[in-house]
């Protein structure tokens, strides 16, 4: 079932830049895993990072967004993946811009002591990663922002505060009535402050064209480079990541 399309409606410029936008997502590949800060490449290339409770379905929207059945990995133990990886988006061996799927947060059954010691690492990232140029925030909007998503928003609100683009994604629509969705959204739109908001379900597909165009644009306005018209051939902008 195709999803509606954003809210351009239904026309021929539309219709082309979402299917150009879920084409570029579907190169996402992946480039590297890292267990700390220090042993992620530094990078030129805007980078969007991928944040939420270890239940919000965040593997599930990056590989439905990516249209790959595998290219994150949803583990079995929620709260269990705990490495950052990143995944290089880009046509015809070009590489302008890069996806990152941080680890999922809340979860009960993790230790204390690991826990912590990821929302620092975290918090970290989202402070000080130099090319961070967008954040998406996923929530289940059955449930609402927790205290840890609260926290974080307060953490990446001086740099949204900056330019740092930043949407909350409803994952699980589909779980909701219309009535209950509008509501939510209505919400989320407030919570966001100073970003944006959007409803999304990978079971429906509803939301994947919208949330395509929004990172694929935020792409296009970090240059002229990023719209695949230049760009490095091969991994040129990559390190050699062995």
């Amino acid at each position: 079932m195709a999803s509606p399309l954003p809210s351009q409606g239904h026309t021929p410029g539309a219709v082309a830049a979402a299917r150009e936008a879920l084409g570029w997502l579907h190169t996402a590949r992946f480039l590297t895993t890292a267990a700390q800060l220090d042993q992620l490449p530094e990078l030129a290339l805007p980078e969007i990072a991928f944040v939420g409770r270890s239940n919000a379905g965040k593997s599930t929207a990056i590989n439905t967004l990516a249209q790959q059945t595998q290219l994150a990995f949803a583990s079995r133990k929620p709260g269990r993946t705990q490495h950052i990886n990143l995944f290089a988006l880009g046509r015809q061996g070009r590489t302008d811009a890069v996806l990152a799927d941080l680890p999922g947060y809340g979860y009960a059954a993790v230790p204390l002591a690991d826990k912590q010691r990821w929302q620092r690492v975290m918090a970290s990232y989202l402070v000080s990663r130099p090319n961070l140029a967008g954040v998406v925030l996923l929530c289940d909007p059955r449930h609402g922002l927790t205290e840890l998503d609260e926290a974080l928003l307060e953490v990446i609100r001086p740099r949204v505060e900056q330019g740092l683009k930043f949407l909350l994604l409803l994952t699980k629509a589909d779980k909701l009535t219309r009535a209950e969705q509008a509501r939510a959204l209505s919400i989320a739109r407030l919570q966001a402050g100073g970003g944006e908001a959007m409803l999304f379900s990978a079971l429906k597909r509803q939301g994947v064209e919208a949330v395509a165009l929004w990172l694929r644009r935020l792409v296009q306005a970090h240059g002229p480079d990023a719209d695949g018209a230049g760009g490095v051939p091969g991994s040129g902008q990559l390190p050699d990541l062995g």
